[in-house]
């Protein structure tokens, strides 16, 4: 079996499985936040269960449109708030939360081979941690909520082989997006994504977190890692209960094995509308820009926030730029702010918000007018997902974004440090 196979069976109490099999699996740990725990809970209450399976196993995060921004969205987090209260749930309030894909995984609250679902597509995020982690609708995390379980299909798994070294300023957001850009956004439809090779070693866990995250983007049912020391160095000061780890058998069956040289890979841009409209940075030609965005759960990270600011040091935003700086939790914030990143980055007129989703899905907190362009390390940038549907939004990597903003332009580090 697959390493999401292995993962599975043991969750369905089956000495094997294969892709296309129905099962009944049990979950660890179910998520929902500010935009999707209402829906939720309202099914929840309409299938007349008092309580949930297991409050320690259901984690609510206020996270989209807090702190709130107008009287819906402040509606919609006290629901939440008042339901997991009244439930006894696993809750952070504003303050000490953060993005959900951010500070689970900083808790200890999702370890290797677990299986989670959340009410969010980017839930994949935790693959990175040797965990099935994906994204459900509401109504199955109401179902997930009362029983403990879910319902699936077992996905088939596509390998990915990642060889050679990394070049400077290319990390795992430009794997990713490279991947999109070749397999396109349905290339691997329902299916699990396999992460593997010695560029994908040499990743550190904020960028196997960010390629996980994107697996979405492709369609895939699952970004997942195996579990090295990388992950164990990071799973066992925050881990607070036993886990598994589980490997894929050699004589696995994948439905396709995919390889690439990632030696050669520049920074990539994902030009609009779509993630897999991707460039490397050497073809993207002149294109001004309004606005930079780093952060979400795509980029929020401590590494992230550390690349930022070593492009923009002793450097200013261009007059014509917003930049927009998110640490994607309370602890990144805190890290931040003894390393000295905050002050550099508002000495270089950039803008630092609290922890939140905000700009990523044309919240707030960034939203773009028509005829705005912006670079952003989020994860998607669909038409008007950034605010006005005649705006655009470009993805790209932290170094890429924070040296846009300083040339008010898309372009890359290498421009900045020559200039």
């Amino acid at each position: 079996m697959t390493l999401v196979e292995k993962i599975l069976a043991a969750h369905s109490s089956k000495k094997g499985i294969s892709p296309g099999e129905l099962i009944n699996v049990r979950v660890d740990l179910i998520l929902a936040n500010d935009i999707t725990a209402p829906l939720a809970i309202k099914e929840f209450r309409r299938i007349g269960i008092n309580r949930v399976f297991d409050p320690h196993k259901v984690v609510m995060v206020p996270d989209h449109f807090v702190p709130n921004k107008d009287i819906p969205s402040a509606e919609q987090a006290k629901m939440m708030r008042e339901f997991a209260l009244e439930q006894g749930l696993v809750y952070f309030e504003v303050g000490e939360t953060g993005i959900e894909h951010v500070i689970l995984p900083e808790k200890g609250l999702v370890l290797p081979g677990d299986v989670v679902i959340g009410a969010d597509s980017h839930t994949c995020t935790y693959g990175a941690l040797g965990a099935f982690a994906t994204g459900m609708g509401s109504t199955d995390i109401a179902s997930a909520m009362a029983t403990g379980e879910i319902w699936m299909k077992v996905p088939p798994t596509i390998k990915f082989v990642y060889h050679g070294k990394l070049g400077k300023w290319v990390s795992g957001k430009d794997l990713i997006l490279y991947t999109i850009g070749d397999i396109g956004v349905d290339g691997a439809l329902y299916s699990a994504m396999e992460f593997s090779g010695e560029a994908i070693t040499s990743l550190s866990m904020d960028s196997r977190f960010t390629m996980a995250n994107m697996a979405i983007e492709a369609g895939a049912k699952a970004g997942i890692f195996g579990v090295d020391d990388k992950t164990l160095d990071y799973v066992k000061p925050r881990a607070k209960r036993p886990y598994t780890v589980y490997e894929p058998d050699d004589s696995a069956q994948y439905s396709r094995v995919i390889e690439y040289d990632a030696s050669k890979l520049e920074p990539q841009i994902a030009f609009p509308h779509l993630p897999s409209n991707t460039r490397p940075i050497s073809q993207v030609g002149e294109i001004e820009i309004d606005q930079v965005v780093i952060g979400s759960c795509t980029n929020g990270r401590l590494e992230d926030l550390t690349i930022a600011a070593e492009v923009l040091q002793g450097r200013k935003v261009d007059k014509r730029v917003r930049c927009i700086i998110i640490p994607g939790s309370r602890e990144v914030y805190l890290e931040a702010l003894r390393r000295g990143l905050i002050e550099t980055f508002i000495e270089s007129g950039a803008v630092v918000s609290t922890p939140t989703c905000g700009p990523c899905l044309g919240g707030y907190m960034g939203v773009l007018a028509a005829g705005e362009r912006c670079v952003s390390t989020t994860n998607r940038n669909f038409v008007g997902r950034m605010g006005s549907t005649g705006s655009e939004v470009y993805l790209a990597n932290p170094a890429v974004a924070a040296a846009s903003a300083i040339l008010g332009r898309i372009g890359g580090p290498d421009e900045v440090e020559t200039s």
